[in-house]
């Protein structure tokens, strides 16, 4: 996911998007510790797109500040 894609996104969809990568990455880390997860490097990719959602909704509470 690209920033752009992000700074897109309306309030209600970067909420449920938040929700959803988080449970994306509670499903990965299961299936790391069981062993069943061929690429770990994805989880660091989901942790960044958490951050990316994160920061967006941030910035726009600051400006409404």
């Amino acid at each position: 996911m690209k920033a752009k894609e992000v700074r897109e996104m309306t309030n209600d969809e970067l909420a449920s998007k938040l929700v959803s990568l988080k449970e994306e990455l509670f499903n990965l880390r299961f299936r790391h510790a069981t062993g069943q997860l061929e690429n770990p490097n994805v989880i660091t990719g989901v942790k960044k797109d958490i951050a990316r959602v994160k920061t967006e909704i941030r910035e726009r509470e600051i400006k409404k500040a």
